[in-house]
């Protein structure tokens, strides 16, 4: 039998699979990238005895990989909350979806779990920026206020990690990171060691940040904000982080952070308003490369001619 963990390589798959570790370890192959790897399902060859585990990435985007996976006979469990389109009705694939836009999925993870390793699905529900969702959990846990300060922070520098157009843009490797993380039963853990990844993030993070600060918004309203970044690989990795930022800052404005990456194109983050969380996928997944979740979603490449017609569309989803 061989064990196969495939997993988005931001905060929420990379705890995601954490939590599943911890409680269930087992050596298996890891498959993960950049954020913006979303089919990693598609390029894989499959074995009647294959038993996968697919965390954080859209099935309705990794369909044919799937598919195959159970036409030869492997085992499929699937915890998710992104688009799923029609979920294939099989008994070898256990589908947890909840594409609610204040669930994540290391929370599936968490409820599979029961709260086993709960603190970790708190840093990644930081993470991957449902912070009133967040919130209520650290209450709920009666988790002290720099507590849970510390988890909202991890779980954003983890989110950070994973952004950019390939992996030599990441501080840390996300299989790597996985398995740095993995020797730590706690997240308080992770923060009390002054070796751990949390440290060297947290420098590099707030490097990065500054630097995205001091960009001049290309477009603004009361609805939305544009800021373009340049084609550096700070930029690369800042820019989901930013854009989530900027969102929980300007909460009834939304917000949309392009990242240029050839002179005619450039990659798009979509954060819809916290206080009206929707329509963001709706916009993205309009374009070839797009997709994402109600809240959150981005456009892999965008020809730069179209930036005023996206500019508008978001401009007329979410107008005040």
């Amino acid at each position: 039998m061989r064990y196969i963990d495939i997993f988005n390589g931001d905060a929420d798959g990379i705890l995601s699979l954490l939590q599943l570790r911890l409680a269930q370890p087992r050596e298996s192959l890891l498959v993960t990238g950049v954020k913006r790897d979303n089919q990693l399902m598609n390029n894989l060859e499959y074995q009647a005895e294959d038993c996968i585990t697919v965390l954080d990435i859209s099935m309705l985007k990794n369909i044919s990989g799937l598919q195959r996976a159970l036409e030869c006979g492997a085992s499929v469990e699937y915890f998710d909350h992104h688009q799923a389109g029609d979920i294939p009705q099989h008994a070898n694939l256990q589908a947890t979806i909840d594409t609610a836009p204040d669930v994540c999925t290391a929370l599936l993870v968490d409820q599979h779990l029961e709260g086993r390793y709960h603190h970790w699905a708190i840093a990644a529900a930081y993470g991957d920026n449902l912070v009133k969702t967040a919130d209520a959990l650290a209450n709920e846990a009666r988790l002290s206020i720099g507590r849970r300060n510390a988890l909202k922070e991890l779980g954003i520098l983890i989110n950070y990690n994973g952004y950019g157009t390939n992996v030599s843009d990441l501080h840390f490797e996300p299989t790597i990171l996985f398995k740095k993380l993995l020797c730590y039963k706690s997240p308080f853990e992770v923060i009390e060691d002054l070796n751990s990844p949390y440290h060297e993030l947290k420098i590099a993070y707030k490097n990065d940040l500054t630097l995205a600060r001091g960009i001049t918004p290309y477009y603004e309203s009361s609805s939305v904000k544009v800021v373009v970044l340049p084609n550096l690989p700070w930029a690369r990795r800042i820019s989901g982080v930013f854009g989530n930022q900027l969102a929980n800052e300007a909460p009834s404005q939304a917000q949309l952070v392009l990242t240029i990456s050839t002179d005619t194109e450039a990659s798009v983050s979509l954060r819809a308003p916290v206080l009206s969380p929707v329509g963001a996928v709706d916009i993205c997944s309009t374009y070839k490369t797009g997709g994402g979740r109600a809240g959150a979603a981005g456009i892999n490449v965008l020809s730069l001619e179209q930036l005023p017609k996206l500019v508008q569309e978001v401009e007329n989803r979410y107008k005040l």
